[in-house]
């Protein structure tokens, strides 16, 4: 993956660990509850970009973090994660743009698997995973995609 990917005034970047205000901001303004005492801590954010580099992007617009995704692996299965853009940003396909640069990045990382766990209440975001070519195989809002049928 490129360091960073535009369309039109957004560009999606790496985060980096002066973006975990902006990135908390964005988590707060569109609800998604967050541990800042614990595993989303400052430091911890900062530990966990070291282990996951290239895999916690940002979309930007200008000097604005607009929207964020955290992406993980277990060297089997890459995991979609607290995706979030800000509620003025929507519908402009920036989330898309989101999923498709973590993807990459963990295609890059020898990962073909990609999966994101959902709240149930979050039709937006299943809906969103559905058109991105998820499917929901399990009992649980629990979202796949294989790239071959033989992964």
């Amino acid at each position: 993956m490129s360091n960073a990917q535009t369309s039109d005034e957004v560009r999606i970047r790496p985060a980096r660990t002066e973006d975990y205000d902006a990135i908390v901001a964005v988590w707060q303004a569109v609800g998604l509850s967050f541990c800042q005492e614990g595993r989303e801590s400052q430091e911890a954010f900062g530990r966990q970009l070291e282990h996951f580099h290239g895999l916690y992007l940002v979309a930007q617009h200008g000097r604005r973090v607009v929207g964020v995704v955290l992406g993980s692996h277990d060297q089997r299965k890459g995991w979609i994660n607290r995706l979030a853009v800000l509620p003025a940003y929507r519908r402009q396909g920036i989330a898309q743009q989101l999923v498709r640069a973590c993807e990459a990045a963990l295609l890059a990382a020898g990962i073909e698997i990609f999966a994101a766990l959902i709240e149930p209440e979050n039709d937006a975001s299943a809906a969103l995973f559905e058109r991105l070519g998820y499917r929901n195989d399990v009992p649980a809002r629990y979202y796949r995609k294989r790239r071959r049928p033989d992964v």
